[in-house]
């Protein structure tokens, strides 16, 4: 059956050809998301994968593709800083992970991949996967062009205490399970550092920590801190000066990049609440996930230290819904119950404070390609249109550190666009179905 399963995804997954070519797009609308404003009887000049140009609209370039976008509003590729592309997926069997191969699991990731470029999503941050690197070679198939997908930046695996929020806990003894089911496993500040060090030398763009307990973790809270301040502060100076010093590991092909200094490798932090979110804003972590337990003293330290909050606040629902009908395990529709709630309230505050926030859905929550679904609870809890829309470009890139050429629409940016049916300034639904769809330069949808 596994065999059958495996087959058939691996011919679904088989790629179009993907070649480059000059593009001259017609925008009806163009949103500009770093003016934050909206300019029309624009042209976008596309050569290779970059954008060349972006003027009142002329005659075609030699050489170049006229694709007539004058009645579709666009607006750069969405990015969404909180995917599992790499993950079996969630149900109500929590040992599903344990019984998904590392074979299986890729060739599910691969296939999220496309739903999730074909939604619109051009750029993800995936943070983290219960069987360890098979993030990375999902990235590593996507920028090879083996198959296709969106730009990703990985974790390689969570960094977890024993039994904490980032283990398959409940299944069998978890010292039993495979070797990498439990590549970031530390229980002190040098193992931390270590398993840090390794997942870098394996590939990870960034770590992620669980600083608290989960709501999809069995045995777990989702208010009780973990990883210590501690092990947190390791972790950030595991990752300082170990980021790229020469060709963006991301570059499409064949593009022209000048070499850059070593970077930091960032950290973010899984951490619901309070008191777990204030330990990794004081070890120095770029953002924090969820944030569901949020109090006014932990958003006014991420306000002042910079720290981006990453607040999934569509997948409350989705889960309560669902997870109940699918009758997922009680303890986790339990905690679901107690965060959903403040975790929206706490957004609210966050975004009347002016406190840095970026997209991010837990996309594998809820099932792929539904990722465009959050931007009106975004808009309900606070965000103006255009600021929901800027967390999935601009700001999304910011947080990534690649906001010089990724995130908006101009010249020298990687040419990242989306293309809508009506006016997401008015009715910010219309995100949630994309009509075309080009990532570096190629048209893919």
């Amino acid at each position: 059956m596994r065999g059958a399963r495996l087959l058939a995804l691996s011919l679904a997954l088989s790629p179009a050809p993907v070649l480059a070519e000059q593009l001259y797009i017609e925008a009806g609308r163009l949103i500009d998301v770093t003016a934050g404003t909206v300019r029309t009887g624009q042209c976008i000049h596309i050569v290779r994968h970059w954008i060349e140009s972006v003027a009142p609209c002329g005659e075609t370039p030699k050489d170049a593709r006229r694709i007539d976008w004058s009645d579709l509003t666009v607006l750069p590729g969405l990015m969404d800083l909180h995917t599992h592309l790499a993950d079996a997926g969630q149900n109500s069997d929590i040992a599903l992970p344990l019984n998904t191969s590392r074979e299986e699991t890729a060739l599910i990731g691969a296939h999220n991949a496309r739903l999730t470029l074909e939604a619109g999503f051009t750029t993800v941050r995936d943070v983290g996967t219960y069987r360890g690197l098979t993030d990375v070679v999902l990235r590593n198939a996507i920028n090879t062009g083996l198959v296709p997908g969106p730009r990703m930046f990985v974790a390689g695996a969570y960094i977890t205490i024993p039994k904490g929020g980032g283990e398959l806990n409940g299944v069998i003894p978890n010292e039993k399970l495979p070797e990498d089911m439990r590549l970031g496993v530390a229980s002190t500040p040098e193992e931390a550092k270590a398993k840090t060090e390794f997942l870098i030398a394996n590939g990870a763009d960034f770590i992620k920590t669980i600083a608290t307990g989960a709501v999809l973790a069995m045995g777990t809270e989702p208010g009780e801190p973990e990883m210590t301040e501690a092990q947190l502060r390791a972790v950030v100076e595991a990752g300082k000066g170990k980021g790229p010093s020469g060709p963006m590991r991301n570059a499409p092909a064949g593009a022209l990049i000048v070499p850059v200094l070593p970077t930091d490798i960032f950290v973010t932090a899984h951490a619901h609440g309070a008191i777990g979110i204030k330990n990794a804003i004081r070890a120095g972590v770029r953002s924090i996930e969820h944030a569901s337990l949020i109090d006014d003293e932990a958003l006014a330290m991420a306000k002042k230290a910079g720290t981006w909050l990453v607040m999934d606040i569509y997948n409350g629902d989705y889960i309560n819904d669902i997870g109940t009908k699918e009758r997922w395990p009680e303890e986790y529709l339990r905690k679901n119950r107690e965060t959903t709630d403040i975790q929206r309230e706490g957004f609210s505050k966050a975004v009347k404070m002016g406190v840095k926030i970026a997209y991010g859905t837990d996309s594998g929550v809820y099932p792929h390609g539904l990722n465009g679904r959050q931007f009106a609870y975004m808009v309900r809890y606070g965000m103006t249109p255009m600021q929901a829309i800027q967390s999935a470009t601009i700001r999304a890139a910011e947080l990534l550190g690649k906001e010089d050429h990724l995130g908006s629409i101009a010249p020298a940016f990687t040419a990242d666009l989306v293309a809508v049916k009506g006016d997401p300034l008015t009715d910010i639904r219309v995100l949630e179905n994309v009509a075309h769809v080009v990532k570096d330069g190629v048209q893919v949808k």
